[in-house]
């Protein structure tokens, strides 16, 4: 694992993991992204395995592990680049990027 790598993860994933793992029990996290055959959507599922490498030591984090804290890194940064206008509280652009563990309005 390439100290960059995690650095941008953590930079990315602003929510901690019991704040994620809350997160991801609401209606409102299952109902955001997108679902491919009524099932979990990616970012609820992807909210699961960040909740668990957030509890992993680093030194233990696999190869599998940091190929999805890229992709996790590459969608929020994608995704805080289509920030609508106006009041994001409760939209569904925030909900998504919630599931990826990044919450826009925490500081």
């Amino acid at each position: 694992m390439t100290a960059d790598a995690y650095a941008e993860f953590r930079d990315a994933v602003n929510m901690t993991a019991s704040e994620l793992q809350r997160w991801l029990g609401t209606e409102a996290s299952k109902a955001a992204g997108q679902h491919s055959g009524g099932g979990e959507s990616v970012g609820h599922d992807s909210g699961r395995q960040i909740v668990r490498i957030l509890h992993t030591k680093r030194a233990d984090l696999t190869e599998a592990d940091e190929a999805h804290m890229r992709k996790v890194v590459g969608y929020v940064h994608r995704h805080l680049a289509q920030r609508p206008s106006g009041d994001v509280t409760d939209t569904r652009w925030r909900h998504s990027l919630m599931n990826w563990g990044h919450d826009p309005l925490k500081r």
